[in-house]
């Protein structure tokens, strides 16, 4: 993503957009709380094609396997790419548009109770590929699954160790920085609400899609749960069907950013992606043809 030099009004992690049309400009000043703006969208994906090059890239990636998770990563970032209003953000009643494209979600380091979590972002580069993601997503998940912890994390457990009455002013104290984009580097290095897509996978704990809602702090404007596979009929243009593997995306958006054409219009090329898998072996900034 090319960077514009910084002037008066922008953020270290986005650019004021100064141009806006007058809906645009005034629905942050009335609507200034993005859990107050969130339009929830599902959407059923045939995993028909998506499997079989799951297996194909699979014939020589023994250790660390592709896999959904892998391939719905990969076509966000190239959705959001190609659709630089799901990279915007409304904070302090400001609209900006993001310096980068990134996505952030949660690693389980065991499958247990008491098992504790750490944070994991990626910061994509026009150049990405599903291959190179993948990498990325390896070096992350090893590190998250050691006992090593997050610079976010990290942070967050300072304000345990306070008093009750101090760490509330003090949280309070940040939320005042969060809102105008002047939170030091270290609170918010990993923190999810600081991408420009979640992605939380509920299939891989066997719970199926539904609607995650979004956040008043950071500038997140974008969560996608991705749901258990299962058995449905996918339809033919003449009424007919056949029984197919699928799996069902719940998306949420901030909807001030854009219009429900735009939106429609990106939903349409995520799941075009999907279901021709290959586009993801170019690079995430190159045009498709839907």
């Amino acid at each position: 993503m090319k960077q514009e030099k910084r002037r008066f009004g922008d953020r270290k992690d986005g650019a004021l957009i100064r141009d806006l049309d007058a809906m645009h400009f005034v629905v942050p000043l009335l609507y200034p709380n993005r859990c107050d703006n969130e339009a929830y969208i599902s959407e059923r994906i045939d995993l028909t094609n998506l499997n079989a090059y799951l297996a194909r890239k699979n014939e020589t990636e023994k250790e660390f396997p592709y896999t959904l998770f892998h391939a719905i990563l990969t076509a966000l970032v190239k959705t959001v790419t190609l659709r630089p209003k799901l990279n915007r953000f409304i904070q302090n009643k400001n609209m900006y548009q993001r310096n980068e494209v990134s996505a952030s979600f949660v690693v389980k380091k065991k499958f247990a109770d008491n098992a504790g979590e750490a944070l994991a972002f990626i910061h994509a580069k026009d150049e990405d590929t599903i291959d190179t993601i993948h990498e990325t997503i390896r070096g992350q998940v090893m590190f998250c699954r050691s006992d090593s912890k997050d610079r976010s994390t990290d942070s967050m457990e300072f304000f345990t160790k306070l008093p009750r009455f101090v760490s509330k002013t003090a949280v309070h104290f940040v939320t005042f920085l969060d809102r105008h984009g002047w939170c030091p580097r270290v609170l918010i290095a990993t923190d999810p609400y600081y991408a420009s897509v979640i992605i939380s996978n509920l299939g891989s704990i066997k719970l199926k899609s539904g609607y995650h809602h979004l956040t008043n702090w950071g500038t997140c404007s974008l969560f996608c749960i991705i749901g258990e596979k299962g058995m449905n009929p996918v339809f033919a243009p003449d009424g007919s069907y056949e029984m197919r593997e699928t799996l069902d995306l719940g998306l949420t958006i901030d909807e001030r950013l854009a219009d429900g054409y735009y939106y429609s219009k990106s939903i349409r090329l995520l799941k075009h992606l999907l279901e021709n898998p290959e586009l993801l072996d170019r690079p995430v900034s190159e045009e498709v043809d839907f």
